[in-house]
Formats: structure tokens, sequence, C-alpha cells
């Protein structure tokens, strides 16, 4: 019993650095965008196709990072509370109802940053981690 409680903080500590750590996810604009902020209700609008231009004028583009990811599931947890098979399924509604289209979405998570900076309107969701000086975080989604 003794041996066994000298092991159990090598066991906790071991198993809290197995854990994923919990990412801070950042909406991002290209840093040369004029965009200060958003709110989470136009972070929203522009997500789920009801509104496609930001506060300058310019037609969102927002984009999205690859399926699978976990970046994404907590993106659409944090932004509206919903999972990806609701998400999926609105767009499957709106894109067969030929209203709108879903955002762009990438091959790899690195392409992300890539395509808010080379696209004109590009808004994006990232780790606060990958923010650098081409990009403007816009809104923080708190856990």
């Amino acid at each position: 019993m003794g041996a066994l409680r000298h092991l159990l903080p090598l066991i906790a500590a071991s198993l809290l650095a197995s854990l994923p750590a919990q990412a801070e996810v950042v909406v991002v604009v290209d840093a040369a965008a004029g965009i200060e902020r958003l709110s989470r209700d136009q972070v929203i609008n522009i997500y789920l196709g009801r509104h496609r231009k930001l506060p300058t004028g310019i037609a969102a583009q927002p984009i999205d990072q690859p399926a699978g990811e976990n970046l994404r599931t907590e993106f659409y947890r944090r932004l509206v509370d919903k999972d990806l098979s609701e998400i999926n399924a609105y767009w499957a509604r709106l894109y067969f109802s030929g209203k709108t289209t879903p955002p762009f979405q990438t091959a790899t998570p690195g392409e992300v940053l890539k395509h808010v900076i080379g696209t004109p309107g590009g808004i994006a969701y990232i780790d606060r981690s990958q923010a650098d000086a081409r990009v403007r975080i816009v809104l923080a989604l708190p856990q």
C-alpha cells in the first residue's frame, strides 16, 4: 500500500499530461481588412449563411477547418451550441434549397491562414496560438 501511495502522484500527473489542451478558439480576418471587432451575432450570421457581408461592405468569405478537425467541432459548439451533425444537416437543407452555400472548407488546417490572408473578405477560426501579425483577432469564443 505504501508503494502505491508514492505512485499515485505520478499516475495522476501522467493522466493530466495526456489530456488534450483545450483550444482557445478565435475568429480572425486579414490584418489589413480594416475590421477591429465582430460581435458573436455577426459571426453566427456569417457562418450560418444569413449575412454574407462584412461591416466594411466586402462580401464575407467564411473559411472552415477540414472535416474531422477537433477545432471545427469546438468552434460550432462554442458559437451556436450545435454538434457537427446538426451543422451538416443545416447546410444540407440550405444547399439543396438553393439558398446559399456552406463556408469554404480547407483540405488541411495549415491552409486556413493562407486562405484568410489571400482572400478578400476572408474570415476564419483558429487556435489563438496560430494567430500572428498577418491576422487580426475579431472575436474570442470562451469555453
